[in-house]
């Protein structure tokens, strides 16, 4: 498999493998399944690959676009065709071994409630095209203050990203990739390069793309 995605990158390498052998599979069958029945599958070859099974990776892969995962189905969400995502990607490794155990402890209720309320947002907002509703919700109050410390220069990275008028910024899986929303391609490459000087900034030298959040999903060539 050639794929170029780093290991330990936090962007979603194991469900790749996952998602690009499950395609291509199904495509020889004489009838072939659709990709939502999929899903099972593909949740089991993650859980082989990264010892878990989660399909937060594994839905905008199968399906394109934004994906509500849950345990036994996947629901697409419609997002506005201008609103582009900016990854940046450092030159360093975050074994997501480590990136887990750093989420061990308690949590307190006021966190999950805060956290459901920020997800209803910027669902809200990507469905209505409200770029302020998904401003006022894209923060993550559970995860990413406890995996921050690990990544080298995320806190700067992020605040460049914002500076430039994302409508969030966070970590990308389990880091140290860390992702941004813009509501257009222009602002999202224009973000690019103070990104990557924030990494610059902390020793790293750093990878940058920019696609529409509403990419396809996997398909054949």
């Amino acid at each position: 498999i050639d794929k170029g995605i780093a290991l330990g990158s936090g962007m979603g390498g194991s469900a790749a493998s996952c998602v690009a052998a499950l395609v291509a599979a199904n495509a020889l069958l004489e009838v072939p399944l659709p990709r939502q029945a999929l899903y099972p599958f593909a949740l089991a070859g993650e859980a082989v690959a990264s010892g878990g099974r989660h399909g937060d990776n594994l839905g905008p892969m199968l399906l394109g676009g934004l994906v509500l995962a849950t345990a036994d189905r996947l629901v697409p969400i419609p997002v506005p065709e201008a609103w582009h995502s900016l990854l940046v990607h450092p030159e360093a490794v975050l074994e997501t071994r480590r990136a887990r155990a750093a989420l061990q402890g308690e949590y307190r209720l006021q966190e999950f409630v805060a956290q459901s309320a920020n997800l209803a947002l910027v669902l809200a907002g990507c469905h209505a095209g409200d770029a302020e509703l998904v401003r006022a919700g894209l923060r993550d109050v559970l995860v990413e203050p406890r995996r921050a410390p690990l990544i080298v220069g995320f806190d700067a990275a992020k605040a460049a990203a914002l500076d430039a008028d994302a409508m969030g910024a966070s970590i990308s899986g389990a880091g140290p990739s860390v992702f941004a929303w813009f509501q257009s391609r222009e602002r999202a490459q224009a973000a690019a390069p103070a990104v990557q000087a924030a990494f610059a900034a902390a020793g790293f030298e750093s990878q940058a793309w920019v696609s529409p959040i509403g990419s396809p999903g996997a398909h054949l060539l």
